[in-house]
């Protein structure tokens, strides 16, 4: 079963978080699919993921790409797993996903700002509560550092 990670954003994009979470995830030599709700957020991750850092390099492609299979970071639309990714990283409203035993770790990130995206991070923790999954719930502290509050 897989553990659930919550990380509730307040005034801070996921792009400013997304880079440090892949980054841990590949240092452990864990593949990872991220999923976004629209084109436009694939399209704008993307780019961010190409251009966040001038010291740093994350190789990812989209889901889109015929290489997607071979490859340590995938972003998609879908709720597939085209790389066998062990860590699904749920974003912008998207759900976590009911094959929870298909992954070692689901992390959701949602806007804490967003009523609706509040509501079904909610709903999420119920469920995974609910399933028997170790869930955790993180907030960024004032000096950006993940605080677990549950």
């Amino acid at each position: 079963m897989a553990e659930i990670l919550f990380f509730h954003l307040q005034s801070r994009p996921l792009e400013s978080v997304l880079p440090t979470i892949l980054e841990r995830a590949l240092s452990r030599g864990q593949k990872v699919v991220v999923e976004v709700a629209s084109p436009e957020r694939l399209s704008a991750v993307d780019d961010h993921l190409w251009t966040y850092s001038d010291e740093s390099f994350l190789p990812h492609v989209t889901a889109a790409e015929p290489d997607a299979a071979t490859n340590p970071v995938v972003l998609t639309m879908q709720d597939h797993n085209p790389n066998g990714a062990v860590v699904r990283i749920c974003a912008d409203g998207v759900r976590i996903p009911d094959a929870l035993q298909d992954y070692e770790r689901v992390v959701l990130i949602f806007d804490g700002d967003d009523p609706e995206a509040l509501a079904a991070a909610r709903e999420d923790w119920k469920k995974a509560k609910a399933s028997g999954a170790a869930a955790s719930y993180w907030q960024l502290d004032e000096a950006g550092r993940w605080e677990k509050k549950a």
